[in-house]
């Protein structure tokens, strides 16, 4: 775990995710989308999918993020899939408005009891 508290932007995703500035432990990546291992998780097992692309949430695609929501669609289907079949249970949450608090489109994926 990484400690990226003193992170204080709106876009963690972009600042410091998708450009490696703090090491992740990656589930995922390719072209369109980077998974990894949430650096603050909040359950047992906390997954976060992101499209490499800025997208500011759920509510904004458009039908140019087509390309880039399917792939994000496929990766978070496949790791809910696979912590499904490892955990018993998954669920997958995105959020918005001002429960969004990072303003980028970002699928979290967890299983387990909450850490903190």
């Amino acid at each position: 775990m990484n400690d990226t508290s003193a992170y204080t932007g709106d876009d963690f995703y972009c600042d410091v995710a998708i450009p490696r500035a703090v090491p992740l432990e990656v589930v995922n990546e390719d072209d369109l989308v980077l998974a990894y291992h949430h650096t603050r998780p909040f359950w047992q097992v906390h997954l976060v999918a992101v499209p490499k692309r800025h997208i500011a949430s759920f509510t904004t695609i458009g039908p140019g993020d087509e390309a880039d929501v399917r792939a994000l669609l496929g990766v978070v289907q496949r790791l809910a899939r696979e912590v499904e079949e490892k955990h018993g249970a998954a669920a997958v949450l995105t959020n918005l408005g001002t429960y969004q608090d990072s303003k980028h489109l970002h699928v979290h994926v967890h299983s387990g009891p909450q850490v903190r």
